[in-house]
Order: structure tokens, then C-alpha cells, then sequence
């Protein structure tokens, strides 16, 4: 039996079907691209389309079916608004990545730490941003990445309509946010590190006003590389655990923070 055999109103439903999981798959596919864990770049292209049709099994069921596209200019219409609108979404999760790297670049240029494990992410790490970011990927997905993605993906709907443009101030407003919130975590995760950073600095001073023929450096290198490391052994999983909590509250609130 060909497929013209098939019953009209089964025609029908199938295709009807076809251009739901179509629509849908634009803003998944665009989201997942750049998800944390699932959007790595060392994740093979055929993992990510996989996951990314696998997202989409589980979030259109959950949608109201959308209408065929009348005209190749109305899907190019989808095609462009559903991927922006992905996008955004993706990158705002994503940048809970960039600031657990910037934490540990603050962290390393303060502790002279860098370069060992440098190679983990899609650019140069220094060695405590290669630790956490590693630690960071590993306990969202036992978290529960994957759920809280695709209640995301399922609430964002609600926010942005398939086939609406977002409203380009508030969606610029948005990111902004999400961008200064990535700053100050990183900052805010580094603060044991930077603290140690600056005692370290001022005893050094002080030593060498105290005797100026003592070669300091000598002394002090081994010491705050020492402490370096053992600031990343005991404060590791309280930056995680604070970390993973903004996370997860941006999940339950995307847009907290704003009017």
C-alpha cells in the first residue's frame, strides 16, 4: 500500500502532524545547538540532532497543533523567527556556563594557576575554569538538565508564540539582564579566591618593605599556588551548589529580575 492509499482524513492527520513537529523542531533545534552539556562543541553533530529530535517528541505533544504554512514565505517566516527565538533561550541558559568560566578565570589570574586542563572547552581554560566547568556540566545533568529544558522549551511558548517576532526592546532588555547576571555570578563565585588573592598581596608587601634583600617571589609563589589549590578543594562544592541554584531558579523564573 502506497501512501496515496491511505484514508484522506489519515492523510491529513499525518501531515498536519508533520509540520507541528516541523515548527516545533526550529526553536528545539536552535536551542539545543547551544545548550549546555547537550550543545558542547566537542558533542558529535549527529548526538545534537538526536537530542534535539528527542526534545521535540517530548514538547509538541504538549502544544496545540500548529496550522500547515500556507506559503514557502510564511514557513521562511517560522524558519526565521522560531530560530531567533531559540536561540535566545539557549544562550540565556548558556550563560551559565560563561559565568562559571569567568569565576575561574578570575580565580586562576588570582591564584596564577592556568593552562593545565586548558583545552576542555571551545576556547583556552585556565586550570580552575577546566575543573568547574567539568564539575558544573556533570551535576546539571544529574540535576535534571534534560526536564528542566523541556519544561523551558514548553513554557516558552507561552512568552513567545510560534511565529511571533519577539518585542526586540524587551527581548534586548532580557538579554542585557541575563548577561550583567552572568558577571556578577562569576564575580560572586571567585570572591574566595580574589579575597585570598588580595591577603596574599598585602603580606607580600609588607614583607618585603620589612626586609627588601628577602627574594619574596620565591617564597610566595609556592604559597598561593598552594592555596589556590586548596581553596578550589574546599570551596568547590559550595561555588557548585550556588551555582547550580541560580540555575535552576532561572528555570522556575526566566525572566526574575525584571519589571
Amino acid at each position: 500500500m502506497t501512501p496515496l492509499d491511505f484514508p484522506p482524513e489519515l492523510r491529513a492527520f499525518l501531515g498536519a502532524s508533520f509540520w507541528h513537529f516541523a515548527i516545533v523542531f526550529l526553536r528545539v533545534g536552535a536551542m539545543t545547538s547551544v545548550l549546555p552539556a547537550f550543545g558542547e562543541q566537542y558533542v558529535p553533530m549527529r548526538v545534537k540532532l538526536a537530542i534535539a529530535v528527542a526534545f521535540t517528541f517530548i514538547v509538541a505533544p504538549t502544544l496545540a497543533r500548529f496550522a500547515e504554512p500556507e506559503t514557502p514565505l510564511h514557513f521562511a517566516h517560522l524558519v526565521v523567527s522560531e530560530t531567533i527565538i531559540g536561540l535566545g533561550l539557549g544562550i540565556a541558559v548558556r550563560l551559565f556556563v560563561m559565568g562559571l568560566q569567568i569565576a575561574g578565570t578570575i580565580a586562576a589570574q588570582s591564584t596564577s594557576l592556568s593552562q593545565v586542563l586548558g583545552n576542555i572547552g571551545a576556547e583556552a581554560l585556565p586550570a580552575i575554569g577546566g575543573v568547574l566547568l567539568v564539575s558544573g556540566l556533570a551535576l546539571a545533568v544529574m540535576m535534571g538538565l534534560h526536564v528542566r529544558v523541556a519544561e523551558f522549551l514548553i513554557y516558552s511558548y507561552q512568552i513567545f508564540p510560534a511565529g511571533a517576532y519577539p518585542d526586540p526592546a524587551g527581548f534586548s532588555e532580557w538579554g542585557i539582564h541575563r548577561i550583567a547576571k552572568a558577571f556578577y555570578m562569576g564575580f560572586t563565585l571567585s570572591a574566595p579566591f580574589l579575597i585570598t588573592a588580595v591577603i596574599y598581596n598585602l603580606t607580600l608587601g609588607v614583607i618585603n618593605r620589612a626586609m627588601p634583600q628577602l627574594m619574596v617571589v620565591f617564597i610566595g609563589a609556592p604559597v598561593i599556588t598552594f592555596g589556590g589549590l586548596f581553596i578550589l578543594m574546599v570551596a568547590s562544592p559550595m561555588i557548585l551548589d550556588v551555582w547550580i541554584r541560580e540555575m535552576m531558579t532561572f528555570f522556575s523564573n526566566p525572566g526574575g529580575g525584571l519589571p
